[in-house]
């Protein structure tokens, strides 16, 4: 799983490795604190977290995507799964694997939330300058980055309620360790405890989920194909993605509550 090895340069017909004029993964504080200032003026405005990203990257990015790409494990999977997004998409042959597989748990949850991996491919598309597109092997890499996400939903539990995103953005921290998964994760954690006073674990489910990520090898870096027809709970497993039970007891409190963990603004509040 960790092999390094070497491999001979990429044929002429290939992609390069790493094409030069990649911008250098800096941090930038001011630039990250003000469009997330922004981003709490108006929560719906997507188009101030791809801002944030830029300014608080994973700086090591570059060298997890080479050490990888350089090893024959790496390429193997490279040439097996040269897109995630039509490997995902393709619902009638996940479809036709077993039910309570991986792709049966995905199909389920992607129909049921009217999500694609093309439709957020698109979506990100629109705040990704041209210029930062580079025709690479290291761009195949950052594109799992970002169709593994969905994924990560579903191999972990974590809804797509406001806990649930903000427990993914911690587990995806340690897996792809940009401080901007961090910072909103928390960030995102302490505008729920602010918006709905209650006994619930926020923090310890951020924490937890945080924990989570640590645990599981980066799920960029496996093969995504071979895993898909296997029993869910194997492939949890065998990534070591354990229940989250602190995102589960926070559900418990706000239920018994009244609250809906996907809307968390308590009736009263919205009939006020």
């Amino acid at each position: 799983m960790n092999m390094q090895t070497t491999i001979s340069p990429a044929p002429a017909d290939d992609l390069p490795l790493m094409l030069p004029g990649r911008p250098e993964m800096r941090y930038n504080f001011p630039k990250a604190w003000r469009h997330f200032k922004n981003l709490i003026k108006d929560k719906e405005n997507t188009a101030e977290v791809y801002p944030i990203f830029e300014a608080l990257p994973w700086r090591g990015i570059y060298d997890a995507a080479l050490a990888f790409l350089q090893s024959e494990r790496g390429q193997a999977i490279r040439k097996a799964e040269p897109s995630l997004v039509s490997l995902l998409d393709d619902r009638s042959k996940l479809r036709a694997m077993p039910q309570g597989s991986l792709a049966w748990h995905y199909c389920e949850f992607m129909d049921r939330e009217g999500l694609s991996a093309q439709g957020l491919v698109d979506e990100l598309d629109k705040y990704r300058p041209a210029e930062h597109y580079f025709d690479d092997q290291v761009t195949w890499y950052f594109n799992r980055l970002r169709d593994t996400h969905d994924l990560l939903h579903v191999l972990t539990g974590f809804g797509r309620d406001a806990l649930g995103e903000q427990c993914v953005l911690a587990f995806t921290y340690s897996q792809q360790p940009a401080l901007a998964h961090l910072f909103l994760g928390y960030a995102g954690a302490l505008e729920i405890k602010k918006q709905v006073k209650s006994g619930a674990p926020v923090f310890g489910a951020v924490r937890e989920a945080q924990r989570m990520g640590k645990a599981c090898p980066r799920l960029v870096e496996m093969p995504i194909s071979e895993l898909l027809p296997l029993p869910i709970e194997e492939v949890r497993a065998r990534l070591n993605i354990t229940p989250a039970g602190r995102y589960a007891a926070a559900h418990q409190v706000w239920r018994g509550m009244g609250i809906d963990p996907y809307d968390l603004i308590a009736p009263e509040a919205k009939a006020a």
